[in-house]
């Protein structure tokens, strides 16, 4: 049987939205834990992360195995990582911090992981208002491919993020690290792979 592209696509939506409705699952079970709002803040922090991942993964499995429809969902994609990112942000301030903001600009400055964080939320940010239609037009091609390129600069703080705000257990940021190095070994491999035969076929020609 042959999954349609609509059916796939509203599939990969549910797999992205079953860890926020698991989590308000667990809410309204009271299994949140002796400390919910830690426990919901670094929820949302992990799954960030993966559904980043998750979206850097787009091209690498069109590279790697051909597949071409997870690029075509590339934006749903980034557009969901962006959202438990903005969620785990909002986390922090609106129940963590209570909209204090002196306390957040200090938390920031003196926090080193914190201002990694928000460094990252920044950049994401900046992809995701300029992840419409209108907005490759307005910046042009070019522009708009060189400011989406820092998708890259972001999972790399966000594992840099993940790393300096654990304390012990360093197995999980090591294995996401780990996953993103290996996505950005692919792209490196193909980009000079490329360069090699285009060079190749520029010494044909001429």
């Amino acid at each position: 049987m042959v999954i349609s592209y609509r059916s796939a696509w509203w599939l990969v939506f549910a797999l992205m939205a079953s860890p926020l409705l698991w989590l308000m699952m667990l809410a309204y079970m009271g299994g949140l834990g002796a400390n919910p709002i830690e426990f919901i803040t670094r929820y949302l922090g992990d799954w960030a992360l993966r559904s980043l991942l998750v979206a850097l993964a787009a091209t690498p499995l069109k590279i790697a195995l051909g597949w071409t429809w997870p690029v075509r969902m590339r934006r749903m994609l980034g557009l969901w990582a962006f959202a438990y990112v903005a969620l785990h942000v909002s986390d922090y301030i609106i129940i963590d911090q209570f909209f204090d903001w002196d306390a957040i600009v200090k938390d920031i400055i003196k926090r080193t992981y914190i201002t990694v964080g928000m460094a990252t939320f920044l950049i994401l940010s900046s992809l995701a208002l300029t992840s419409w239609n209108g907005a490759i037009k307005r910046l042009g091609a070019k522009t708009w491919k060189r400011l989406h390129r820092l998708v890259y600069l972001a999972g790399v703080l966000g594992c840099v993020h993940y790393f300096m705000m654990v304390k012990a257990d360093t197995l999980p940021p090591a294995i996401h690290a780990g996953v993103l190095g290996g996505l950005l070994g692919i792209r490196v491999w193909h980009h000079l792979r490329s360069r090699s035969l285009d060079l190749v076929t520029h010494r044909r020609k001429s």
